[in-house]
């Protein structure tokens, strides 16, 4: 579990360790795959038919079963000077059983961070929302969590805002498991604010993910498989 500290750090982490040197580039590895930490296994193209949604209605709680395909493709290695990630790009598309038009659509990255160890994870959605959450996590990890908390400046939460009035989401909390090379599971929580209601209420999602495909490998690591190949 993380929270923020006045750093902007994660309480449980030691802090910023990159010292005052904020211009010079990190050195990074060519291959993305191989260097994601905890990440690794969620490469890939992934499907779910057993998603759960629990969501606040006019009447109090509704649940719907939904199918989800996920996409997470690995970029190349990202720095803002010498800070280093590693990421997949995602997205998701989720649909009620039986149906056809979209429940739900979501992009965003997951990126881990070799010399802090910490998964960082961003979600936008269209409907006018967008996160940025955090989770300290192992290399070799296959359980972690991520948070985000509204009013941070860091691992925080924006509405547009109706969303900011009507469904005002406090905070976010996102659990994952990697079952084996070929399943993965999550669950989600939201905990949102409704005009008139004195409890918050928790909407939760959750699925397993089936892989339907491997990953294909990032750009940079990409060229070097066709450099190789031509020389030879």
């Amino acid at each position: 579990m993380s929270s923020e500290g006045s750093s902007g750090w994660p309480d449980n982490h030691v802090g910023d360790p990159y010292g005052s040197d904020i211009f010079t580039e990190a050195d990074g590895k060519h291959e993305t795959i191989a260097n994601l930490g905890p990440l690794r296994a969620l490469a890939g193209t992934w499907e779910g038919r057993g998603g759960t949604d629990v969501h606040p209605v006019l009447d109090g709680t509704e649940r719907e079963g939904y199918v989800e395909r996920y996409d997470l493709a690995p970029v190349d290695r990202q720095t803002n000077g010498p800070q280093l990630f590693y990421g997949l790009r995602y997205h998701t598309h989720i649909v009620k059983v039986g149906e056809v038009e979209t429940f739900h659509d979501q992009v965003g990255y997951w990126l881990w961070e070799p010399a802090t160890h910490l998964v960082t994870f961003s979600l936008s959605i269209p409907r006018g929302q967008a996160l940025l959450a955090v989770g300290f996590a192992k290399p070799d990890a296959t359980t972690f969590e991520v948070r985000a908390t509204r009013g941070s400046t860091t691992y925080g939460i924006v509405s547009n805002p109706f969303l900011e009035r009507a469904f005002r989401t406090q905070s976010f909390v996102m659990r994952v498991r990697v079952d084996d090379e070929d399943s993965w599971s999550y669950e989600q929580e939201t905990i949102l604010e409704l005009p008139g209601v004195r409890e918050p209420f928790a909407h939760t999602d959750r699925n397993t993910l089936l892989r339907l495909s491997a990953p294909a490998p990032n750009p940079l690591a990409l060229g070097d498989v066709v450099g190789e190949a031509s020389v030879g």
